[in-house]
């Protein structure tokens, strides 16, 4: 293992940047609401315990379907939305690529044998990307974060966008600092074409070894002239979903985790059914649940978010998307939807 791979933590001037944040205190980044790791009386024996009397169904029976698009040619007049499986995609707005968490190499830890890619979900790597206008990084985790990805797209990407103190694991692994712009919760960033980012907060945490939260964790606001995109990165369900859909909502598409959740973590990641009621808070048009469909992370089956999702958003009529794994996803053009994932028990 290259121990590069653990990333750097910011230091020296840049660290003394990041301490001025309305949302750094106590020497670390904090989320608006209190947000413990766990609920009280669950101890982390506990939770290593629980893990190994996980569900049979966690990992799929055989190779997931998957469609392998040539991202190279998308020209649809519309925005497009390729997903990755878990939380990573592709997207093709006004003629510039954006690109969201990319995690390529297989697998989300530290060791490449372990949470590894389901077989099928795993079908595209950075070779396949076309030039990546925007790379979008929301935090630092392994699942969302992927060294060896970042290695390979180096040369391709033109610009990266990501949470307060990532650049410290990008420079640490070659990137040109020139590229990189970091945004605090807020804080907003004019692309070309008219087109506007801004970072908002999400409800979680942060962190590459044993030590926490020296790096923020963002959703983000994609606006454009005639498109509104919310992607969320992680987060737990909190009060900032509707003061989001309040300030920047509606949105043509909020990209939303519903996987990889357990009653012994309910702060730091959503309930299948909290994720539709978050889409119902920032004005949704349309729901696309991630985080799941890849890796496995938490002791659900495989395929019980999405399944989840869909009995809500039926109860509070809210409109899922749920594509295959790089299947495309043009938006406004009345996607049909498949249930794919009973394909594999």
């Amino acid at each position: 293992m290259s121990l590069k791979i653990t990333g750097k933590l910011p230091s020296g001037k840049h660290l003394q940047r990041l301490q001025q944040s309305a949302n750094y205190k106590n020497g670390a980044f904090q989320n608006l609401s209190l947000t413990p790791m766990k609920p009280e009386g669950v101890s982390y024996w506990k939770m290593t315990r629980e893990f190994f009397k996980k569900h049979p169904e966690t990992v799929p029976q055989g190779k997931l379907p998957f469609v392998k698009t040539d991202l190279k040619k998308l020209l649809s007049p519309e925005p497009v939305v390729i997903w990755f499986g878990h939380s990573s995609y592709f997207m093709r707005v006004e003629n510039k690529n954006f690109l969201v968490d990319p995690v390529f190499s297989g697998n989300a830890a530290p060791v490449s044998f372990m949470v590894k890619a389901f077989p099928g979900s795993n079908e595209y790597n950075a070779e396949d990307m076309p030039g990546v206008d925007y790379l979008i990084l929301t935090h630092d985790h392994y699942d969302h974060l992927d060294f060896k990805t970042i290695r390979k797209l180096r040369n391709n990407v033109k610009w990266i966008y990501c949470s307060l103190g990532i650049s410290a694991h990008l420079k640490y692994w070659g990137i040109d600092e020139k590229k990189i712009i970091e945004l605090d919760w807020w804080q907003s960033e004019e692309l070309e074409d008219n087109m506007q980012l801004t970072a908002a907060p999400s409800r979680h945490f942060s962190g590459r070894g044993i030590k926490r939260g020296q790096t923020l964790w963002s959703s983000f606001i994609l606006k454009t002239p005639s498109h509104n995109f919310y992607l969320g990165g992680d987060s737990g369900y909190d009060i900032h979903f509707k003061e989001i859909g309040n300030k920047y909502g509606p949105f043509d598409l909020a990209i939303l985790e519903a996987g990889q959740y357990n009653t012994m973590w309910p702060l730091i990641h959503m309930m299948p059914e909290e994720t539709v009621q978050a889409a119902v808070d920032l004005q949704a048009k349309t729901l696309l649940p991630v985080h799941w469909g890849k890796f496995m992370l938490g002791m659900h089956p495989w395929n019980e978010p999405v399944r989840r999702v869909l009995i809500k958003a039926g109860e509070l009529k809210v409109n899922v998307a749920t594509p295959r794994i790089g299947e495309p996803l043009i938006i406004g053009d009345g996607f049909k939807n498949t249930s794919w994932w009973d394909m594999q028990s």
